[in-house]
């Protein structure tokens, strides 16, 4: 049975194998298997990158200029439009690739040159990245002067409710079945680390409602977002017995059990001179206490 990981990051080498680099937190292998799996039916497992992408979109509409040239990166079966853009798409796995018109490719090894577009947009594939800031740097290299990156992916505290199950059934001999997830803070930093100008980091919880732990399990391998580890734990029947019943306590009166989706929103822009600076530390015209001094009173 395959589970939920999402990984905070880890730097690789470019062209090494999944077998010989055993730094990598995921296995991009297994990466591209499970997409290639769930392409076939993912447009009924899409509501999460769907939701996603509304946020996304919403954020896009707030700018005020054209954009043309545009990178959908981890692209699924090619569900972003955005009216008068030409979309380049790019996957990690071959199905969704070719559903899309697009190349396959890893984030975090674009195929792309330098300055190829004025905006790339990643919706749900930045927390199975190996290498998150080595993606995001290559996001920005790849944008113009004053280019825009929006992402969004699932981040810290996601499924919070399948971890705790989970604790409680394997509490005698638990099991690494979770990777470190990326909090909100951390997204930010990375996004300065990556050199990009004008970081914003927002975080929005998205709660589903299930019947049962095997409608959670249904979605997650529908969404292509199973254990990617190099070599799972296997999760025994016993084990996924008890997970379930677990889950059935913290069912509402309804029957339905609650999960979260933390998901991170991401915006930065490619530097470009004729974005606004912060002033000089010292630069000011007019001290603090002057503007906080209490004025006279005629």
């Amino acid at each position: 049975m395959d589970l939920l990981v999402a990984s905070a990051g880890t730097l690789h080498k470019p062209g090494v194998s999944d077998s010989a680099n055993p730094s990598e937190i995921f296995s991009r292998a297994a990466r591209r298997r499970r997409r290639d799996r769930a392409a076939p039916g993912y447009v009924g497992f899409a509501f999460l990158r769907e939701h996603m992408l509304e946020g996304l979109l919403e954020r896009l509409d707030a700018v005020k200029r054209e954009f043309r040239d545009v990178l959908d990166l981890g692209s699924f079966a090619g569900d972003l439009q955005i009216p008068g853009a030409r979309i380049a798409r790019l996957d990690a796995g071959f199905a969704f690739a070719r559903a899309a018109g697009g190349v396959q490719a890893d984030e975090d090894r674009l195929p792309f040159a330098d300055a190829s577009f004025d905006l790339v947009i990643s919706a749900g594939v930045l927390d199975q990245v190996n290498d998150v800031p080595g993606a995001l740097a290559l996001a920005r290299r790849v944008l113009r002067p004053d280019g825009l990156f929006l992402g969004a992916f699932a981040g810290a505290g996601t499924l919070a409710t399948l971890r705790a199950c989970l604790r409680e059934a394997e509490a005698e001999q638990p099991a690494a079945r979770f990777h470190p997830q990326i909090d909100v803070r951390a997204a930010g930093d990375l996004l300065a680390r990556a050199g990009f100008a004008l970081p914003v980091s927002d975080l929005e919880t998205l709660l589903v409602r299930y019947a049962g732990l095997p409608n959670l399990l249904r979605d997650l391998r529908g969404m292509a977002a199973t254990n990617l580890l190099p070599n799972p734990a296997p999760l025994t029947r016993e084990t996924l017995v008890r997970t379930s019943a677990a889950f059935a306590d913290r069912a509402e009166e309804d029957g339905r059990t609650p999960e979260r989706f933390e998901i991170v929103y991401l915006t930065g822009w490619a530097p470009d001179p004729s974005q606004p600076r912060a002033a000089r530390p010292g630069s000011a015209t007019a001290s603090l206490a002057d503007a906080l001094r209490p004025k006279p009173t005629n």
